[in-house]
């Protein structure tokens, strides 16, 4: 999975340095290794700008400005977080792009309703915004690599079906 997220890095990193575009994370069951993938590519410094980290619900309302009514009713493993992660990390970032993932990685922490492996994944600009959720349980480091993995791919689609939407809009 490792080599598949650098092919998947190199491709991110040619469509936004092509495009002159900028992008960020905010992450939080992954810790920071959606952006390890991304930086993985020699050059990354021209297209992506910072992440941050918020593995607590304090740093997802203070700097990513999740609502914290919705961190009390849905808690911070749901689509409405993922999406605020978006756009919160697009403005304090100021970039044009973000990826982000909140969830529970395990191996404890799950509940009924929200058991261990269920991750949230989001990406795009403050106003088109893609959602994938996980939910199957293999462990704490694959439930990791496959959160990754599966950000940077919805990234790269998202990326492809968003370049290629502008470019046939002239």
């Amino acid at each position: 999975m490792e080599f598949e997220n650098r092919v998947l890095s190199r491709e991110i990193s040619q469509m936004l340095y092509e495009e002159g575009k900028t992008m960020g994370t905010a992450e939080s069951c992954t810790g920071g290794r959606i952006a390890e993938a991304v930086i993985a590519t020699p050059g990354a410094s021209n297209y992506f700008k910072g992440s941050i980290v918020s593995y607590v619900n304090e740093i997802k309302e203070r700097l990513l400005h999740v609502d914290p009514r919705v961190l009390e009713e849905k808690t911070a493993v749901c689509e409405e977080v993922a999406i605020a992660m978006v756009k919160g990390a697009c403005d304090t970032l100021n970039v044009d792009f973000a990826i982000s993932a909140t969830g529970i990685a395990g191996p404890g922490g799950g509940t009924k309703d929200i058991p261990v492996g269920t991750i949230w994944l989001a990406c795009g600009s403050k106003d088109d915004i893609v959602t994938l959720k996980l939910e199957e349980d293999e462990g704490r480091d694959m439930n990791l690599m496959k959160a990754t993995n599966q950000a940077l791919q919805l990234f790269l689609g998202y990326l492809t079906s968003h370049i290629e939407k502008v470019e046939t809009e002239y």
